[in-house]
């Protein structure tokens, strides 16, 4: 079984998960932070409606659009995206206060926060983008929901076009034909970047005893 502690201090890593809706980028999210206490969400502040079921500081940080532009301007966001008409960003403290303590942040996100990400923090960064088996199969699983009406389900299709034509920018891509799979490939991909020798910030210390060097 793929996982578990590495014993080396290390600093933590951003994996950012990107999907058009309805590929099943949050179902492995879920399983990946239900499974693994290394790693924890990132909860992105937004201007949007709170839904039923949702808590504040859980989910989201729900502001106003008056309060989000001040954070923006401020500088406080990572990345921010305008996404059907709501605005959604990444507050910055709160994601390297977790790195610096060996923790991974997991960020639900999609191409245009990855690619800020990737811009402003580079090296601490993990990208992958999930695509769903076939159009026909988004497009069934998207009505499967019924939740949005079928203006907002075609919007979601544009829209989909148009962040899959993004998955040559992701380091990783995996085609999700089976959740459980899919699932153990993000496992792998997540405990591999964490042993590249750059995060293990405590390996010269040990290296250092080892040879006997003062």
């Amino acid at each position: 079984m793929i996982g578990g502690d590495l014993k080396v201090a290390r600093r933590g890593l951003m994996f950012i998960l990107s999907s058009p809706s309805g590929a099943g980028k949050t179902t492995l999210a879920d399983r990946i932070l239900t499974k693994d206490g290394e790693i924890v969400l990132s909860i992105s502040v937004t201007t949007r409606k709170r839904r039923p079921g949702e808590a504040h500081g859980k989910d989201y940080f729900f502001v106003s659009e008056d309060e989000f532009i001040r954070m923006r301007d401020n500088g406080e966001f990572l990345e921010w995206a305008n996404v059907f008409g709501h605005f959604y960003g990444t507050p910055t403290r709160l994601v390297q206060d977790t790195l610096s303590q060996g923790k991974d942040v997991l960020f639900d996100i999609d191409w245009q926060g990855a690619q800020q990400l990737d811009e402003a923090v580079g090296e601490d960064v993990v990208k992958v983008f999930i695509l769903p088996p076939s159009r026909e199969e988004l497009e069934r699983r998207l009505r499967k929901r019924a939740q949005d009406p079928e203006d907002v389900v075609q919007k979601r299709m544009m829209k989909a076009d148009a962040e899959i034509s993004h998955w040559a920018e992701y380091h990783y891509v995996i085609v999700n034909y089976d959740l459980d799979e899919s699932e153990k490939l993000l496992r792998s991909i997540l405990f591999a970047e964490r042993l590249k020798r750059r995060r293990q910030v405590g390996l010269a210390a040990i290296v250092k005893e080892m040879i006997g060097e003062d």
